[in-house]
């Protein structure tokens, strides 16, 4: 799964590493949680930055309540499942990120690690988006991450890993003119050269929002 993950970038390097109109107002995140805001990149008339909330709602949902449940999206059944299969096929997202974080359990407790392109670099994290309305007609903007199974590294930690699009296929996923089916080959683990360095128990508490929870990575 992905539950935690960190996003440093500078505001004008994201807008040229993903194409964004204008320069996006952004904030160092170092341990961005479920049912918070967290910037995703969207198509359009033009390619930009718009804030969300982790934890998707579907449009036709009763209860937001339930979006906690909905932070991750497995993309072996995304295509069919009733609350991402809309999604799936006309809004699809990129959530830009520096990193992840897993816990690995050891003994009787957890280990957080946290995961990164070997490079250094941001990535694209796999997500879908949807909107819904409360009766008043107010809006809300949410997402999911979708998830794979591990990759090699990843495995020594966790089972399951975010999909991790190659910079290639960003377009590719973006495209709502690309059918799902066509998409099946991009949810794949992460092929490239990544890192794992495990870390302190900061990042355990959502509160913890500062840079010294990497304090061994950057």
């Amino acid at each position: 799964m992905c539950g935690r993950y960190y996003f440093f970038t500078p505001a004008d390097i994201v807008a040229e590493r993903f194409g964004v109109a204008g320069r996006p107002p952004l904030r160092p995140r170092y341990n961005i949680a479920p049912q918070q805001e967290a910037p995703l990149v969207v198509d359009g008339a033009v390619r930009r930055l718009a804030m969300m909330k982790w934890g998707l709602v579907p449009s036709w949902s009763k209860d937001p309540a339930a979006a906690h449940r909905m932070i991750n999206a497995r993309s072996e059944t995304a295509p069919e499942k009733p609350s991402f299969r809309g999604p799936f096929r006309k809004q699809r997202a990129l959530v830009p990120a520096d990193g992840f974080y897993e816990w690995k359990r050891v003994g009787s407790g957890k280990r957080p690690f946290a995961l990164y392109l070997a490079a250094r670099e941001p990535f694209a994290m796999a997500g879908l988006w949807d909107r819904w309305r409360t009766p008043n007609g107010e809006e809300l903007l949410s997402f999911t991450i979708l998830t794979t199974t591990a990759n090699a590294l990843v495995s020594a930690v966790h089972d399951r890993m975010p999909v991790i699009l190659p910079r290639d296929a960003e377009e590719i996923w973006l495209d709502a003119a690309v059918a799902p089916e066509a998409l099946k080959a991009l949810l794949v683990p992460y092929a490239g050269a990544m890192e794992a360095v495990p870390l302190g128990t900061a990042v355990n508490n959502p509160r913890n929002e500062g840079p010294e929870i990497l304090s061994s990575v950057v």
